[in-house]
């Protein structure tokens, strides 16, 4: 311990966060420092006020903690969320044996879970029905609006919530100009110099074609909605607040007010009474059990799409992800499904 330089977790997670910038988009950073503000939580509560100070027993206890939801705010987690959580905290040991905060063999002591067949991938998703339901409400109460449009986009893209982020004004071809493009289109572009990268960098790069009324929807947010307004890279973002390009949280946050049955007048379908309902205020939206992610409308669309049969290729190029993430983690169509689409091919046996 005597070749330790003393640090606060805290302080050391804030170096932590500004050595990434250099390699990691901001949205990774964000993601980083956001799971280990648990672990600056159990030190606090635990009085490991000098990250020398940590050892091999309290990683044991910080991960029944975790697991267990222990401490202000949180809540039980599944073994998937934990194994990430802890496999962030692994990177952030690392990186502290590199500044001289801890041991350099301290993460070794980290064990991650080991989870079986299926327990890596999340269930969760939002049915294509409902995604279809949903964006005829919006078409009908509130058309051409932020909250429209982000849904729109997503569930007619299938896109992630990065790259419809990243749009600009100037990536919209609303009036189908371009030479090789039958019909309207939107342009994908990875630009980390500017702070909107895409997953796959410049293969995430592509355009994609848009129907006739998706244009005609873009084109009226963009005349009556949208704040004229430019980034702080004097760029013209399609999806803007007065003060610039809208955030990553502003799309999750949009998805879970919008998903929420009590929002739209529906019933809750989990007995619970809108006047006392925690999830009916929007900082809380998100504890719905209704409520989905952007995540969960990638998901969907996928199983729409292959519920449709189209085509895997067309599927991959137009979400920009490769067969076998498109069936781990995307396609959440039942067995029987699968079977009775693949039985639609064959000859009769």
């Amino acid at each position: 311990m005597g070749s330790l330089d003393p640090i606060t977790p805290t302080e050391a997670v804030e170096m932590y966060h500004e050595a990434m910038r250099d390699e990691h988009a901001a949205s990774t950073r964000t993601s980083a420092v956001y799971r280990l503000d648990a672990f600056v939580q159990f030190c606090d509560e635990h009085e490991i006020e000098n990250l020398n100070d940590l050892d091999g027993r309290d990683l044991i206890r910080f991960r029944t903690w975790r697991r267990e939801g222990k401490g202000d705010g949180r809540t039980p987690i599944k073994l998937v969320t934990l194994k990430g959580q802890l496999a962030t905290l692994r990177r952030f040991l690392r990186f502290a044996a590199n500044i001289s905060a801890v041991e350099p063999e301290l993460y070794e002591q980290l064990n991650l879970p080991t989870l079986k067949n299926g327990e890596a991938v999340s269930e969760s998703t939002l049915k294509p029905e409902r995604a279809i339901s949903i964006l005829q409400y919006l078409e009908r109460a509130k058309p051409a609006s932020r909250d429209h449009i982000i849904v729109m986009l997503l569930w007619r893209t299938g896109a992630r919530t990065g790259g419809i982020r990243a749009l600009d004004l100037r990536d919209l071809d609303l009036d189908g100009s371009h030479p090789r493009l039958a019909g309207p289109a939107i342009h994908f572009v990875h630009r980390p110099e500017t702070d909107t990268p895409l997953k796959n960098h410049d293969q995430g790069t592509r355009w994609n074609r848009i129907s006739d009324s998706t244009a005609r929807y873009l084109k009226d947010y963009v005349e009556y909605h949208r704040p004229d307004t430019t980034d702080s890279h004097g760029r013209e973002p399609l999806l803007a607040t007065s003060h610039g390009r809208i955030v990553g949280n502003t799309i999750r946050t949009a998805l879970y007010r919008v998903t929420r049955p009590c929002w739209r007048g529906e019933p809750c379908p989990h007995d619970k009474d809108p006047d006392t309902c925690e999830a009916t205020y929007l900082d809380h939206a998100s504890k719905c059990p209704s409520a989905r992610s952007p995540h969960d409308v990638r998901s969907g669309r996928v199983t729409y799409y292959r519920r449709e049969d189209v085509p895997r290729r067309i599927v991959q190029d137009r979400l920009n992800a490769s067969e076998d993430i498109l069936d781990r983690h995307y396609d959440r169509r039942s067995d029987r499904e699968q079977a009775e689409q693949r039985s639609n091919h064959l000859p009769d046996l």
